[in-house]
């Protein structure tokens, strides 16, 4: 390693060197090279103006060689790694060469580089730099005149090296990548520099030609980069990675947020002045701080972001609530009322509360910022909040004014009036911001002009409203798509205030008013506000509330899927959904992909105009519906029918290859080609099934001419081109089996020329009987039967072929003739006296070793003998639906398809850490504790792809299925890796884009003879002929597949125009450690040869240090070994923050192209998707609204969801987002993010704009969407496409679902604070910040305010049962109490509208599947507890999302993707659900026990189900969901051995070192570790929510007898004796075991008895002189359980204060009690239903129930079935 270490830090040799050095895509060091992209023109006219250097001014101290160039220049001038060089030169060259492929028209000298494709380059690259220099009042140091200054010759040459410069800066620059105005700062003095050189300036200091400042071996990294990259490593590590709160430290984006500001270059200079305060990490008073936003852990960050929204909410619930109070049947009833209209204006106080409100959050999150640099900001943030203050002051005296005067003057004087006109016109001032607003909104280019203008006034006028930032500019749509989004949110907005004002707002104004009203409640406790109702009145609307505002997000689910099916239905999904749907459709699939997935001519066509998309559109229609001849029918004769063959061949190849069809079912879907003179298309086989017998029915019962025998059959495309083809596929193989020159060939000859000259005059009904056809048929048939056998029976063919001549010659003529008539017209032998059966001697039947004959013959029989449609061809599901998606596809309105060396290249970028590469042998093989093993799960599973799998190798050469294990055993692993969720699967699908770009090359080029078979005039003579023309020149896959066709140049286009890159971040180290993962990667590459790994290589030096390094590495075919092709020396180690994003960014260097498409591990692709890539690239050049695409965002199929019904819902929840939603998302609401793979980013957009994710630690987690957040902000434009998906494996057992969704929510709380959801909020108008709020994280808060609001009933039924309120309401309310407890019933029934989110699910479906299809998936769902599921996953993500926003804590969670068979222990699932469900669930279900036993209500069984039936589902679903969806959940004697696996658990105390699953201990402190780091305000608002647990007590202690009706203060003051009592108890038993349990366990004993005594004694005491009964000792647990839990959360809350005590100890003993209590709580009625005879079964039933629809044996899995061999 040393040795190429230090061959690639040297400098010598430059460009001219390279010729020994291995290449990546092309050889750019040698234009002589037999390579065949370099015999592209193009790519010569790059590497020739590269080469270009001319008379430029050498770097000194350098041996300069002519064969140097540009990049060698400023590669030794600047100090850039030769590697850099080398990397960027290739990566150049490339962008220049395809560019210049794409010129329309091309240029007139092929030979020499467009200057305009080298300008519109460098604009592109350069464009985020030069609107930063423009925000910073900065002049560009991109000095290119656009006057002709220059001369024509040195402005490509400039234009190359600003280019260049930019390219090598972003190639070195390592974690900076994350910072892309940083690298404008860099680039902007390295241009500046450059320009002197070039310019010939002198250096006054020494009167020498200007040098760079920095220079040198390695300068740009270690004198630019390293101190950047040193400052953000000292933050991460102020930040204790990312355990600090985020205003403690300065993130990626912090760092980056500096060069915002014009300070950047008086601070940081040029070279960088390290002295500077920018570079200090440590805490000091010279530190810079937090740069344009601090991020503070508070739910009030939802307000601040949105509070347009919440400020819309709360003055409309306000409004309804006035209007509502004057209890009128409509609002403008209530309204005519002047008392009314006047306490509707109460609203400006509110709303100027609010503004004071979010100015103050404002100081208070973003104090940070102001500092000495920025005293305006902090002047801004205090008059704003003194403003607002004055506002709530100014309205607050003119309203009482108003009311003042109408009292005084006892009504609606005109003085009185005019004191309202003066708050009117107060609220007019008011609200002029918010007018302003409104006509930026209607006014879009307005608000982009005063955005993006750099005019100093403008930002002096916007000053007041927001910060000036890079940022969030010009964010605005195209008209139309402004009143599409527009529409659909007032829509949303107006059904949503209607049913919130008419069902939740005015049933509840009656009830409250008696409520507020009444005086004689009386409580069963001690109130310390006696004579007042009101909390009982809050606690009334309080579900109502939360409800009210969270339901827009169950309007928007409604609202959303119906767009969504509008939308789909005008793209043309689900047109083409199942095989029979193909079929009516297929006769005009072959014009269709010719128009779709071909180039057209493009010489001299205008594109783009009008005219052109008006004759597009026209010929689309006729495509799709069948309208014109062109797009009526092809022929065989068609080179177009040819080119569709070998497209559909290929993908059929590829099916079979995949193993999803067999070799039979390949034979019936594949297009023949014409082998045998037909004179029609061939149609694949099994679209003609039983059309022959049809025609033959026909023929046989209809009793009329030829012209309407014809005319009939001609109706149906394909019973005409079966009869067709069947009678010449006959005529030929007759003429074929027989002997060339022999008699009995003449009479077939005769025999079929008499039937063709019929056929021709129209009188073959006339002259033959079609009744005979069935006894030729049945002959035919047999015939057929016999050649297909592997033995041939000569003489049983010779017999069939006599009796054949007999019924042709004897009974298929209406009129029976002669013999001499016979030998006249040549039927018969000439003297037909001769001996011997005809045939005898004169058939010659091929050699089996003649694929295709015997090929043709099956294909012929095959068509003879089908009686049914062949519906179930193919039959695995997975190839049909494959099938129908592609077919569909092709009629839907995609760009059309440039030549593949005419299309925007791309690369496809997959990061990949440890996870599985390929099964191995042991993998496969090794069992689980239910004796399954991989391969035994697999073979179940995909049943069908295993036979399909034996036959394949049986096919290449296996005897024995025991080869599998032996020589086969590569391929088992290739076959088993491929259905599970590996590199080896992804690398498969991804590979398909070059393979698919070769044949699309090829046909691009192809002439007609290139792509068709040889035909040949057919010889009545020589049936030699026929077998030449048999065996030469066939498309068929059995003789020479698509590859043999191939030149060679297309392997050169497909190289050029793309490139795979997997990021395996530690192969070197892999690699090292002779790890088996390195051994496989190494196999990836050496079978794919597009196919290049980058990872970082640490090169330990002699001084304890390490070098880090980006390697890219290839396998070369020709020297069989891996090389390395790149190795560029990083700043220090990759990873700072989140490890993905920077192992992306450390590979993206080595991509290429114009686009890059991310691909994640758990990715898949397809062969027939892999076709339709050139034409989403083209989408790209098309604008979507006001402006072209940066991300096109592409449709996912969930590959996973057939394993299991869990597995089902997860897919179907993930269908409906990534398919309905997504295209929601992006039309008509615009807001479309990019929320993961497998989206195709605009390379070039964000190479200079940050990269394709974000990498702080912590904030960013959820990497993905903020590469969406940051392209939206940027003004990039995100789309979404549908003609094209890949496949996607998700999670599939409860765990690693919970796991995923633990990791979005949490993802989702940090989103919460991060700057971009704050601007996004900010900067979108209204309607587009609906849409992004309620679609990012308002539906995580949605999701809890629905828990929420199950608390808060729960809560409030529960304070109304136990102060007596609810029984005093009850006896009072009288008949208005039916209206409100039919008021709450509302709300809970909204609360179930949860089922709206399974809506989308059912309309997609409904709309790709069919609705009967979709309803009934639904039911099924359901009736697999698919609701439990959705409950259950409900809480996970409130929990997580809750926690992550109060405490911090979020964190990666490796979910594992592997298979779900095995039974999770009860530990294991205690361990993670226990403080995120159980606990919860406990509580509630406490609270409902509670209920059940002091509510009056609940006297009546049926009111009590009816109001906490959705409440007990809520609990039971959390606990008993984890078991539910457990293999053998129910099992009894697992469940039994578990349990006490858990009872091992608790008490096993452990030590330092050991891990969580084994000790309840290091669990427990584990679960507390976001309490550690959380702040102040979160430890207090802990402490505060954990107070409710004290409420039982509070409340329970009056109902026992022992109080006898006692209301005092004192009964609850005295009930802490118990909790006293009951904690000295517990230590003094803890402490004798402690003490005697050991050696003197009598003693031990004996102070147990004494505790028990004195406990009975106690309770006889208390029974004989108190009011006490036995009963109390039971209600009373009720009451004090609670309160000791509250207790020891408590506890934990200030643990770094007790954890110094003795007192620590005790509460770990009392949690560890708790912890079994919890742990019996569950067992209890999961042993209960274990129980349950039957229930196992019925579990795996439901559990497995979609493998069984398809045949799978799960009740063998289950017990643990050995596998077959």
């Amino acid at each position: 390693m040393s040795d190429v270490h230090r061959q690639n830090r040297s400098r010598a040799g430059g460009h001219g060197e390279e010729g020994e050095l291995p290449f990546n895509i092309l050889p750019v060091h040698d234009v002589l090279s037999d390579h065949p992209s370099l015999r592209f023109p193009e790519v010569r006219a790059a590497m020739a103006a590269l080469l270009a250097v001319g008379d430029l001014r050498k770097p000194p101290f350098v041996a300069w060689h002519d064969s140097m160039d540009l990049l060698d220049w400023l590669g030794f001038f600047f100090g850039f790694q030769r590697d850099n060089v080398r990397n960027q030169r290739e990566h150049l060259v490339l962008l220049l060469a395809n560019a210049q492929m794409r010129l329309h028209p091309p240029p007139d000298d092929i030979d020499r580089l467009d200057s305009g494709v080298v300008r519109r380059l460098r604009r592109k690259l350069l464009k985020n730099y030069a609107s930063w220099c423009a925000f910073l009042g900065r002049k560009s140091n991109v000095w290119v005149s656009e006057a002709g200054r220059r001369t024509a010759a040195d402005e490509p040459r400039r234009n190359l090296l600003y280019s260049a410069l930019f390219l090598l800066v972003w190639g070195e620059s390592a974690n900076l990548r994350f910072l892309p105005e940083c690298l404008c700062y860099m680039f902007h003095h390295m241009a500046w520099e450059m320009n002197r050189i070039l310019e010939d300036y002198v250096d006054e200091a020494t009167g020498r030609p200007a040098l760079p400042a920095v220079s040198g071996d390695n300068a740009f990294l270690l004198r630019v980069v390293a101190p950047v990259y040193e400052t953000i490593r000292g933050e991460v590590a102020a930040g204790r990675n990312g355990a600090a709160p985020h205003a403690a430290w300065r993130n990626y984006d912090d760092i980056n947020e500096y060069f915002w500001n014009d300070r950047c270059f008086s601070e940081l200079r040029w070279p960088l002045d390290l002295s500077k305060s920018f570079f200090v990490t440590a805490r000091a008073r010279r530190r810079v701080r937090k740069t344009g936003f601090v991020e503070q852990r508070s739910f009030w960050n939802l307000f601040r972001s949105f509070d347009r929204l919440w400020v819309l909410l709360i003055l409309f619930l306000q409004a309804a609530a006035i209007v509502a109070w004057e209890e009128r049947a409509y609002p403008w009833q209530a309204l005519r009322a002047r008392d009314a209209q006047v306490r509707v204006l109460t609203v400006f106080i509110t709303w100027a509360g609010l503004r004071l409100l979010q100015s103050v959050l404002d100081v208070g999150t973003q104090y940070g910022l102001v500092s000495r640099e920025t005293p305006w900001l902090g002047l801004r943030m205090l008059m704003k909040s003194v403003v607002a203050a004055v506002w709530a002051a100014v309205f607050g005296i003119l309203y009482s004014r108003i009311w003042d005067q109408r009292d005084r003057d006892r009504g609606w004087s005109a003085a009185a009036d005019a004191r309202v006109r003066t708050y009117l016109l107060a609220s007019g001032v008011f609200i002029i911001p918010e007018l302003l607003g409104l006509l930026l909104f209607v006014l879009p280019w307005l608000r982009d002009f005063l955005e993006t203008t750099n005019w100093r006034i403008l930002y002096v006028l916007t000053w007041w409203f927001q910060s000036r930032t890079f940022v969030g500019r010009g964010l605005r749509e195209g008209v139309i798509d402004n009143i599409k989004y527009s529409l659909f949110w007032v829509s949303v907005l107006s059904v949503k205030f209607i049913f919130s004002y008419f069902l939740q707002i005015k049933p509840m104004v009656a009830p409250t008013k008696i409520i507020w009203k009444m005086n004689t409640a009386t409580y069963r406790w001690h109130e310390f506000f006696s004579n007042t109702n009101k909390f009982g009145a809050v606690l009334f609307w309080l579900p109502v509330v939360i409800i009210y505002l969270m339901d827009i997000q169950i309007w928007y689910a409604i609202f959303s899927s119906m767009t969504g099916a509008l939308v789909g239905l005008m793209s043309h999904l689900g047109e083409i959904r199942n095989v029979q749907q193909l079929k009516l459709r297929f006769q005009f699939f072959a014009s269709a992909m010719q128009f779709n997935l071909m180039p057209e001519e493009q010489l001299f066509k205008e594109r783009g105009t009008l005219k052109s998309k008006f004759h597009e559109g026209l010929l689309r229609l006729k495509l799709r519906y069948g309208f014109g001849r062109p797009y009526n029918k092809i022929e065989s004769s068609q080179v177009e029918a040819t080119r569709f063959a070998l497209i559909w061949n290929e993908i059929i190849e590829a099916f079979r290859e995949e193993d999803i069809i067999s070799d039979r079912e390949m034979e019936l879907l594949e297009l023949q080609p014409n082998d045998w003179d037909i004179r029609v298309i061939r149609w694949p086989s099994f679209l003609l099934g039983n059309e022959l017998l049809l025609a033959l029915e026909q023929a046989r019962e209809l009793d009329a001419p030829d012209n309407k025998h014809w005319k009939k059959i001609c109706k149906h495309e394909y019973r005409r081109c079966a009869v067709i083809e069947a009678y010449d596929s006959v005529k030929y193989l007759l003429k074929y089996i027989v002997k060339d020159g022999t008699k009995e060939q003449r009479i077939i000859s005769n025999l079929f020329s008499a039937f063709d000259d019929s056929i021709r005059v129209g009188r073959l009904t006339m002259e033959y009987r079609m009744r005979a056809l069935d006894v030729i048929h049945q002959a035919l048939t047999e015939l057929l039967a016999l050649l297909l056998k592997p033995e041939k029976d000569l003489t049983k063919v010779v017999n069939i072929l006599q009796t054949l001549y007999e019924i042709v010659q004897r009974d298929f003529p209406a009129q029976k003739k002669s013999v001499e008539e016979l030998g006249d017209i040549g039927w018969v032998r000439a003297g037909g006296t001769s001996t011997g059966l005809l045939f005898e001697n004169a058939i010659e039947l091929p050699d089996s070793s003649d694929v295709v004959f015997y090929k043709n013959v099956r294909r012929l029989h095959t068509m003879l003998v089908s009686k049914d449609s062949m519906s179930n061809v193919p039959k695995n599901l997975e190839a049909r639906r494959r099938i129908a998606f592609f077919t569909n596809s092709v009629f839907m309105n995609i760009p059309r398809a440039p030549r593949v060396d005419k299309m925007l290249s791309f690369s496809v970028l997959t990061p990949y850490y440890e996870e599985e590469v390929l099964f191995g042998k042991e993998q496969l093989r090794n069992e689980n504790e239910d004796g399954i093993s991989i391969i035994f799960y697999l073979q179940k599973i995909y049943d069908d792809e295993w036979e399909n799998f034996k036959e394949r190798m049986r096919r290449e050469g296996m005897k024995d299925e025991k080869e599998i294990w032996g020589e086969k055993l590569n391929d088992l692993r290739l076959w088993a890796s491929h259905r599970g969720q590996t590199l080896t699967r992804t690398v498969r699908g991804m590979m398909y884009y070059y393979r698919a770009l070769k044949m699309l090359a090829f046909l691009d080029s192809a002439s007609e003879m290139d792509i068709r078979p040889t035909t040949r005039e057919l010889s009545p003579v020589r049936s030699s002929s026929l077998r030449e023309t048999e065996t030469s020149g066939n498309l068929s896959r059995a003789s020479s597949g698509l590859s043999s066709l191939l030149k060679g140049h297309e392997y050169g286009t497909a190289q050029m125009k793309f490139t795979y890159v997997v990021a395996c971040q530690i192969y070197g180290t892999q690699k090292a450690k002779k790890d088996a993962r390195a051994e496989e990667i190494l196999y990836l590459m050496k079978m794919n040869e597009a196919l290049r790994v980058a990872y970082v290589d640490e090169v330990h030096s002699g001084r304890d240090e390490i070098e880090y390094y980006s390697v890219l590495v290839k396998y070369d075919q020709q020297l069989q070994k891996e090389v390395e092709i790149y190795r560029i020396r990083l700043p220090g180690p990759l990873k700072l923050g989140e490890g993905k994003p920077e192992n992306q960014n450390h590979a993206v260097i080595f991509t290429r192209g114009d686009a890059v498409q991310t691909i994640d591990m758990n990715q898949d692709n397809y062969f027939e998707e892999a076709l339709k890539m050139r034409n989403l690239l083209e989408e790209f050049s098309h604008n979507h609204g006001a402006r072209k695409p940066t991300i096109l965002g592409v449709r996912e199929h969930i590959f996973t969801g057939s394993v299991s019904s869990l597995a089902w819902f997860m897919s179907a929840q993930e269908t409906s987002f990534v398919t309905l939603g997504q295209r929601v998302l992006a039309n008509p609401l615009k807001v479309r993010m990019h929320y993961g793979h497998p989206d195709v980013f605009d390379r070039l957009w964000f190479l200079s704009r940050g990269g394709l994710s974000k990498a702080s630690r912590v904030i960013n987690i959820s990497e993905d969407i903020f590469a969406g957040f940051n392209c939206t902000l940027r003004g990039g434009n995100v789309t979404h496409h549908e003609y094209i998906q890949v496949g996607k494996g998700r999670d599939v057992g409860l765990n690693q679902i919970s796991m995923f969704e633990a990791k979005v929510a949490s993802g989702n709380g940090e989103q919460v604070l991060s700057r971009e959801v704050y601007r996004l909020g900010h900067r979108l108008d209204f309607f587009r910040m609906l849409s992004f709020y309620y679609t990012t994280v308002g539906f995580y808060f949605s999701t809890m305010l629905v828990i929420l609001t199950v608390y808060a009933f729960v809560w409030g039924r529960l304070y109304l049962a136990l102060s007596g309120l609810e029984d005093s309401f009850k006896s009072s309310l009288q008949t208005s109490s039916n209206r409100a407890l039919g008021a709450v019933l509302n709300q809970q029934f909204i609360i179930q509208l949860g089922l709206f989110t399974a809506l989308p699910m059912i309309v997609e479906n409904s709309l790709e599947h069919g609705f009967l299809t979709a309803v009934w998936e639904f039911i099924t769902m359901q009736l697999q507890m698919a609701s439990v599921f959705f409950t259950f996953s409900m809480g996970t993500r409130a929990h997580y999302f809750g926690r992550t926003i109060l405490h911090g804590g979020a964190k990666y969670r490796p979910t594992g993707r592997g298979f779900v068979v095995q039974h999770k222990s009860f530990g294991e699932n205690y361990r993670l659900y226990a403080r995120s469900h159980f606990v919860k669930a406990i509580e509630l279900g406490i609270i409902l026990t509670i209920y059940a036993s002091y509510s009056p209500l609940a006297k009546n069984t049926v009111v009590y189900i009816v109001l906490t039936l959705t409440s007990w589902f809520l609990v039971m679903s959390w606990i008993l969901a984890p078991f539910v969806f457990n293999p053998s959940g129910f099992d009894w004697l697992k469940n039994y051995n578990d349990f006490g696996e858990f009872m091992n658990w608790v008490w096993y105390r452990g030590g330092v070192f050991t891990k969580a699953e084994h000790s309840w201990e290091t669990w427990w402190y584990e679960e507390q570790d976001h309490l550690r780091n959380t702040g102040l305000l979160g430890r207090a608002l802990e402490v505060i929510l954990n107070l409710r647990f004290f409420f039982f007590q509070y409340g329970i202690v009056y109902q026992l007898k022992i109080a006898h009706g006692n209301t005092g203060i004192a009964v609850y003051l005295l009930s802490w004796i118990y909790i006293v009592v009951a904690a000295g108890v517990f230590w003094l038993v803890s402490y004798a075991r402690e003490k005697y349990a050991a050696k003197e366990h009598i003693y031990y004993r004996t102070v147990q008895s004494l505790v028990v005594v004195l406990l009975l004694l106690i309770i006889l005491l208390l029974y004989e002189f108190t009011a006490f009964l036995f009963v109390d000792v039971f209600t009373s647990l009720l009451a004090f359980v609670p309160t000791g839990w509250g207790l020891i959360q408590i506890a934990l809350v200030l643990r770094p204060v007790l954890q110094r005590t003795r007192l620590w100890g005790f509460v770990i003993a009392v949690a560890r009690l708790y912890e079994i209590l919890f742990g019996v709580i569950v067992l209890v009625p999961l042993a209960l239903l274990s129980w349950l005879p039957g229930l196992q079964s019925m579990q795996t039933r439901i559990l497995f129930n979609e493998a069984f629809s398809r045949g799978l044996q799960i009740s063998r899995i289950i017990v643990g079935k050995k596998p077959t061999f």
